[in-house]
C-alpha cells in the first residue's frame, strides 16, 4: 500500500510562515510536517509514498532529494493547485487510485499508531479514519456514522447528525469505487472547487464507506494555524 500525501496548497492561514515556504515544509517540533508524515508512513509499514505538490514544488523536490533513503517516494505536480480545491490534488493522483492506497492531507501530523490502524482495517472497499466528536471546531470535517458505516461527510451536515470528525485519512485496499466517484464529483459544475471529502460522500451513497475509529490515546493534529503547532509541540514535549 502507498501513502498519497496532498501537499499542493499555499497554507495562507499559516502566514507569514508560508510566505516563501510550502506548508508541508513548515517545521513542527524542529521537523518539517512532511518529515513527520513520511517517518510515520515508514514506521507503519507502507511500501512507499506519493507526494502531490504545487506551491513552491521546487522546494519540496529539493527536500525529498535530501532525505536519507528508506521509503521510496515520488513527487507529482498538481498544476491546478492555485485554482482548485483539494480535489484537484486527488485528480493529480488518479493514476494511483485503483491500487491500494491511504490518502491524507499534507498538513496533518499523525502518530504511527494511527497509520497502523488504517492498514489493519478490512481488506476491501473504502474506509475513513474518524474519532468520536466532542466539540466541533470551525474547520472540522464532520461525519455521521451508524456504527461502522459512514452515512454522510462534510463541513456542514444539513439534515444529518454529526457523530464523529474525520482525520482526512482515506484508505482503499484496491478497486475502482473511489476513482469512479472522483470522476463523477470533479466532472460536476464547480466540481474543481469541491473538498476531496465529497468523493468519500459519493462512495458512501453508493458502494459504502467503513468508519474506522482510532485508538482513544492516539494523537494527531491538523496544522492550520500557528497555535496548532504549539498544541502538537505541547503534547510531544520531551
Amino acid at each position: 500500500m502507498k501513502a498519497i500525501i496532498l501537499a499542493a496548497g499555499h497554507g495562507s492561514r499559516l502566514l507569514p510562515l508560508t510566505l516563501t515556504t510550502p506548508k508541508c515544509l513548515v517545521e513542527v517540533g524542529g521537523r518539517a510536517i512532511l518529515d513527520h508524515q513520511l517517518d510515520a508512513v515508514a514506521a507503519a509499514g507502507f511500501d512507499g509514498a506519493v507526494v502531490i505538490g504545487g506551491y513552491r514544488i521546487d522546494q519540496i523536490a529539493a527536500h525529498l532529494a535530501a532525505r536519507d533513503g528508506g521509503l521510496p517516494t515520488e513527487l507529482v505536480f498538481n498544476p491546478f493547485w492555485s485554482i482548485a480545491n483539494s480535489i484537484g490534488s486527488v485528480w493529480a493522483a488518479r493514476a494511483y487510485l485503483e491500487a491500494p492506497f491511504a490518502l491524507m492531507n499534507g498538513d496533518t501530523v499523525f502518530e504511527p499508531t494511527i497509520l497502523r490502524t488504517a492498514l489493519s482495517g478490512v481488506a476491501d472497499g473504502v474506509s475513513l479514519l474518524v474519532e468520536p466528536l466532542t466539540d466541533a471546531g470551525l474547520d472540522d470535517m464532520l461525519v455521521e456514522a451508524d456504527g461502522d458505516r459512514v452515512i454522510a461527510v462534510g463541513k456542514h451536515l444539513v439534515g444529518h447528525e454529526a457523530t464523529d470528525r474525520s482525520l482526512g485519512l482515506i484508505v482503499s485496499h484496491g478497486g475502482a469505487a473511489y476513482a469512479e466517484a472522483l470522476r463523477e464529483v470533479i466532472g460536476e459544475e464547480n466540481g474543481i472547487h469541491a473538498y476531496h471529502h465529497a468523493v468519500v460522500g459519493r462512495v458512501a451513497r453508493g458502494p459504502g464507506v467503513r468508519a474506522i475509529r482510532i485508538p482513544p490515546d492516539a494523537h494527531w493534529q491538523e496544522i492550520d494555524r500557528p497555535e496548532d503547532i504549539a498544541l502538537w509541540e505541547g503534547d510531544h514535549r520531551a
